[in-house]
């Protein structure tokens, strides 16, 4: 059995699987905030305990703080299983990594794109993640990977707002948009920020030609929707390209 762990720069996805399961067939999976740290070691350890583990591997944008954190409480679930860290390299699970210097693409972006090219194979794909920041990248029919944009996710956009200018409120981002242009300043801020997002993915979508458009991440229920092109939403889009490093089903 296997623990995925994606350390994102706000929340800990992680999940357990089987090696040559399908993809995304957790046996369970879960999340946490960084400050939540005591729950990821309460459900790594019962993973541990009920389903065994032998192998960890682990995405991690986070930085070294967190990994350190990750160690920690690795070492008291499973100490005798050496973690795994993923990184971008030149090519992978069948994605060539086009990136000027490979090491420096992210490695959530990485695990992304090949999860996108296993999702959609033989065809251009674009692959979206809505997180603290929103990563948009293409990866061809051959798998590919071109590269992409990154932008401020939805929260980091409103509270760019709200933070540098005089008199404008901080929103949630899960709010309800009306049907055409808004009348009030919430909703104002509401439709720019989704319509910066979706007009970004579309007008990735065009430049790539894009057969698909995969789209992951907590913000993604919001986003979708307002997307002009054909799109499915694939929850924990990293775990599964971790998974499918691991000879996993397609």
């Amino acid at each position: 059995m296997m623990l995925l762990i994606d350390a994102g720069n706000t929340r800990v996805k992680w999940a357990l699987a089987d090696a040559g399961a399908e993809l995304g067939a957790w046996i369970t999976h879960g999340a946490a905030t960084h400050a939540d740290m005591p729950l990821l070691e309460l459900s790594w350890c019962e993973a541990a305990a009920t389903y065994g583990v032998s192998r960890i591997l682990i995405a991690n944008v986070a930085g070294n703080a967190l990994r350190v954190q990750v160690e920690y409480v690795l070492q008291r679930c499973l100490p005798d299983v050496q973690p795994e860290w993923f990184e971008s390299l030149p090519a992978l699970a069948g994605v060539t990594n086009g990136y000027r210097n490979p090491a420096q693409l992210g490695c959530d972006r990485f695990a992304a794109a090949i999860a996108g090219h296993r999702l959609a194979p033989g065809v251009p794909v674009i692959v979206v993640n809505c997180g603290t920041a929103t990563t948009i990248d293409a990866v061809t029919a051959h798998g590919v990977f071109l590269g992409g944009m990154i932008l401020p996710g939805l929260g980091l956009m409103a509270s760019a707002l709200a933070r540098n200018t005089a008199q404008l409120p901080q929103i949630a981002q899960d709010g309800k948009l009306p049907e055409g242009f808004a009348d009030n300043t919430d909703d104002a801020i509401l439709s720019g920020i989704l319509a910066a997002q979706s007009g970004a993915i579309e007008h990735a979508c065009a430049t790539h030609k894009a057969a698909e458009c995969i789209i992951s991440g907590g913000a993604a229920p919001y986003i979708a929707p307002m997307l002009k092109v054909p799109y499915r939403i694939v929850e924990n889009i990293v775990l599964i390209g971790l998974h499918a490093t691991t000879g996993s089903a397609e």
